[in-house]
């Protein structure tokens, strides 16, 4: 894909963005009271599933500096001494690293010198960001979650790094899957990248991974889709994009003002929703507060 196509694609996907005065939503603006409400209905079995993968602390090919975890306490004096005693821990992380969970903020992406709706960039400094921070989704995201499965659409256990998902790979999965997505829900689509990681090892994700063609984001916009979560970071590499190597979330982030989640997990939702017959569940976000960062580590729970 040209450079000028995409630019063009990057216009007319946020040509219906701009807000009206108020906090920006973005694409949470299809997330109405209403639909929270009815995405409660998604709940039969009570059975929840984590979409998150552990806190990765190894070093390795995709997580050359990863998140650092020790106890600060007990002292070693204190193992068998008698009296009341804490065990206590320090994290210390990357959060837009190439291996964990996270979820990106508005103010993630910059082009051209602004952030999501002409936000300036200059609104980044060293004491955080001064706008569209995670802190504005500090009360959660909660709507209809729908897992849309593209290695099982092609069966195959996983996509190759380097291969892209396309808008016809998403409407295929869903009639296969039985599901439609629709106005405010969160996507989750699968390209198998943590089955692929614990099956055949970690490799460098920088220089290929399978992700969403750019094209695809016309799908979201189109069903006016709330929140986008992959398993991997939803971008592929190489990229397929001249010039450009992050175009999902360009056009995500940038243009839509969709929050993504990017290397999350589906190993044990995929099985549960194959189990239970649907691709649709209650799904709960909720980042941690952190008012002036560019995204949060993040745990979101599947309710079936």
């Amino acid at each position: 894909m040209s450079e000028t196509a995409f630019r063009a694609l990057h216009e007319r996907l946020g040509a219906d963005t701009r807000h009206a005065g108020g906090p920006p939503r973005g694409s949470l603006r299809h997330l109405t009271p209403e639909r929270v409400m009815s995405a409660v209905a998604e709940v039969r079995s009570g059975h929840t599933v984590s979409l998150a993968a552990p806190i990765e602390t190894r070093p390795g090919p995709d997580s050359p500096e990863p998140a650092r975890h020790r106890l600060t306490g007990p002292a070693p004096a204190d193992l068998d001494a008698p009296g009341l005693h804490f065990a206590r821990d320090r994290l210390a992380m990357d959060i837009h690293g190439d291996v964990d969970s996270h979820l990106d903020a508005l103010c993630h992406v910059i082009v051209d010198g602004a952030l999501y709706d002409g936000v300036s960039a200059h609104s980044l400094t060293p004491d955080g960001a001064g706008a569209l921070s995670v802190d504005l989704v500090h009360n959660g995201i909660v709507g209809r979650g729908v897992l849309l499965d593209v290695p099982r659409l092609r069966a195959v256990p996983w996509l190759e790094p380097g291969d892209h998902v396309t808008l016809e790979d998403l409407t295929a999965a869903e009639e296969a899957q039985g599901v439609r997505v629709g106005p405010g829900d969160l996507l989750f689509v699968r390209v198998g990248h943590r089955l692929r990681r614990r099956e055949l090892g970690a490799w460098d994700v920088s220089a290929a991974r399978a992700g969403l063609h750019p094209t695809a984001m016309s799908f979201l916009a189109e069903r006016k889709v709330a929140v986008l979560g992959g398993d991997g970071n939803n971008d592929t590499a190489p990229s397929a994009v001249d010039g450009i190597d992050f175009p999902v979330h360009m056009l995500a982030i940038h243009a839509m003002g969709t929050y993504l989640m990017d290397w999350l997990q589906f190993e044990e939702l995929a099985p549960a929703c194959e189990d239970a017959g649907r691709w649709s569940f209650l799904c709960v976000i909720a980042p941690l507060r952190l008012p002036r960062a560019t995204g949060s580590p993040v745990n979101p729970i599947a309710v079936l």
